[in-house]
């Protein structure tokens, strides 16, 4: 009998040299997910990849003085070494500059322009460059970008357009009458009553302005648009038009796209408008994830609120954080982080919890049956009924609340069974019954519930956290046979005759207290030292009083007596000033000659080591000068800075 197929995707991840824990966050889940499906009988496809293309990594790979492709080349691997660390199951990795990618893009593209679905014409509006987005006037919140919130650039071009419009009210009947099609049901909302409602506009889908991308077949002068080019990786990693579609025929459409809040537009507007222009079948889910939130913000490198997962897993064991991010951040929903959090939940389930039941029931095995584990049928309904209720029913609930995706929830479950064996081993007291020799059958039936009871919890957790599952299954010595998902779907698998092996604890308790301190005192050392806090609140009116103007250094003493003053002599166009400046210990007088710096013009003087300073500079730095503000363009001395 064929298995039934199961395909999940996550986005494919810009290049970055700084991931942080919030790209784990999402693949952890998506593997988590896929692990699920494999154990129940699913034939998996997990793609995950990155996404290489566009004009911000043109940009970088010219700031680093290298190509682009030499840039991604370089950074790329850091995903992978993520992946890895993590034990992320992947089933394939794309990069949108494979040439298997490049390829079916261009065909793509090509299929879409003889359908009459892309024209030519010229683009002018807003762009967003980090996000790699156009947006309209109404949809811009004060000015900048809805979705990460920086400043937008006015570009005008000549472009490609897709015909996105000709499918809003498609994409509208899809939305209302599919509610599974988005999940969760808010983002639905999002894009109905954000989007597709107010009215869509044809899509640019080509670019001039820049080279990085891959050219549009037709028209070399143009790369095709990044957003197109990255969503088509779904069906192009499958092998859609090319010679070998085998893996497109088997897994296509998707199962469910598992991706970040912030780019569900693209995945529910514009790829099932993609789709529908091809006449292809649209994914089955999209699944728009939350944040990962710290100190009120999204996690991200411009807010300096980074976490590096590869840290946190050094420290505390691969599974413990993947635990920490499934358990404690439903995907539906934005959810916190801190270091107090993560270290309470590894304590309270990993170690008090998990952890304390498999130590303590293989050591009381070990210390009343040598370790061997055995039956008896010494049944007491009223202290065994509830467990083995649980044990038989923990299957199908996860199944159930896995096929919701409701991963969080699945994991509770399992943990509040290993609670109630916890409870199990208080109510049955198996240190009393050892010293009856009548009751040695009863404890010989307690102590079968406890390990099986651990078998179980060893199957049912191996989606999430794969390293401890495994430790649990040697620790048990039971064979792969009679630790699969088939070997609990019923009760009492474990085969009697089991000579245990004791092992290290699962997951061994943190002192809070002194974490948080060793933690702080780490932190410090990344960060170094703290910057000068942000001085108080100006009124727009009291900045408007400051002049600043572009001047020209055209002469430059030292002070004498002083190894931090210099004498400038600066040219205001209609007339010259003297400014003492403390910028000696990083500029000599012979290097500011020449130099045009920014100064503010209507500062009241003042005498320093006996001259009168008419102005001041504008430079980078705390208690030490760094650099000078610099201005870009053409300009005169005295000329205004806005």
């Amino acid at each position: 009998m064929e298995r039934p197929t199961f395909y999940i995707t996550t986005p494919i991840y810009y290049p970055s040299d700084n991931l942080h824990i919030g790209h784990t966050y999402c693949t952890v889940a998506a593997d988590a997910m896929a692990r699920f499906k494999r154990n129940t009988g699913f034939d998996v496809m997990f793609l995950t990849g990155t996404d290489e293309h566009g004009q911000k990594i043109e940009k970088k790979a010219s700031d680093a003085g290298m190509t682009p492709k030499e840039y991604v080349d370089m950074i790329v691997g850091n995903i992978k070494e993520l992946w890895k660390l993590m034990n992320i199951s992947n089933d394939d990795f794309i990069r949108t500059t494979d040439e298997r990618h490049e390829k079916a893009v261009q065909k793509i593209f090509q299929k879409l322009y003889d359908k009459g679905d892309i024209y030519k014409g010229e683009y002018e509006g807003w762009y967003c460059t980090p996000c790699e987005s156009f947006w309209l006037d109404r949809q811009l919140v004060d000015g900048k970008c809805p979705d990460c919130g920086r400043p937008v650039q006015r570009a005008k071009e000549e472009s490609y357009f897709f015909r996105l419009s000709k499918y809003a009210p498609r994409l509208i009947e899809l939305i209302q009458n599919n509610p599974e099609f988005i999940q969760p049901v808010s983002r639905a909302n999002e894009m109905l009553q954000n989007f597709l409602l107010p009215g869509l506009e044809d899509l640019a889908v080509s670019r001039t302005s820049f080279k990085w991308g891959i050219p549009v077949p037709f028209d070399d002068k143009h790369v095709i648009y990044v957003w197109v080019d990255a969503l088509s990786n779904y069906i192009t990693a499958l092998g859609y038009t090319s010679d070998n579609d085998e893996l497109y025929r088997k897994y296509w459409p998707a199962d469910i796209h598992l991706v970040g809040k912030e780019i569900i537009r693209f995945h529910t507007i514009i790829w099932p408008a993609m789709l529908m222009a091809l006449d292809l079948p649209l994914p089955k889910q999209v699944y728009g994830h939350g944040w990962v939130i710290m100190d009120g913000g999204k996690m991200s490198k411009s807010k300096g609120n980074v976490v590096d997962p590869v840290r946190l897993a050094a420290r505390y064991g691969v599974d413990a954080l993947r635990y920490f991010l499934l358990r404690d951040m439903p995907l539906g929903q934005d959810s916190q982080f801190s270091n107090e959090i993560l270290i309470n939940r590894i304590n309270s389930d990993l170690a008090n919890n998990l952890g304390n039941l498999m130590s303590r029931s293989i050591a009381m095995n070990m210390k009343y049956f040598d370790g061997i584990v055995g039956r008896s049928g010494a049944y007491v309904p009223e202290e065994d009924d509830p467990i083995l209720e649980k044990a038989r029913e923990l299957p199908s609930q996860i199944e159930e609340l896995m096929d919701g995706m409701r991963l969080a929830d699945a994991l509770a479950k399992i943990f509040e069974y290993a609670n109630a064996l916890n409870k199990y081993i208080d109510v049955t007291a198996p240190w009393i019954l050892a010293k009856d020799e009548d009751k040695k059958d009863r404890l010989k039936e307690v102590m079968y519930n406890l390990l099986e009871g651990l078998r179980i919890i060893g199957v049912a957790i191996n989606p999430f956290l794969p390293e401890t599952s495994e430790k649990m299954r040697q620790q048990l010595n039971v064979s792969e046979d009679h630790f699969d998902w088939a070997s609990i779907l019923s009760y009492g698998n474990l085969p009697e005759g089991t000579e245990l092996v004791k092992g290290d604890p699962l997951f061994p308790r943190i002192d809070v207290e002194k974490e948080l301190k060793e933690l702080e005192t780490l932190s410090a050392e990344v960060q170094g030292p703290k910057k000068a806090p942000v001085k108080d609140e100006i009124t727009y009116d009291e900045f408007m009083k400051m002049d600043l103007r572009a001047a020209k250094v055209v002469n430059a003493e030292t002070v004498k007596k002083s190894d931090k003053l210099l004498k400038l002599t600066v040219d205001m166009g209609d007339e010259t000033r003297t400014i003492v400046s403390g910028i000696r210990s990083k500029y000599s007088a012979e290097e500011m000659i020449g130099k045009t710096i920014v100064i503010v013009a209507n500062l009241k003087p003042v005498k320093l080591m006996g001259i009168e300073s008419q102005g001041m500079i504008l430079a980078v730095g705390d208690e030490e000068v760094k650099g000078l503000l610099t201005i870009d363009g053409e300009f005169e001395p005295g000329d205004m800075v806005h």
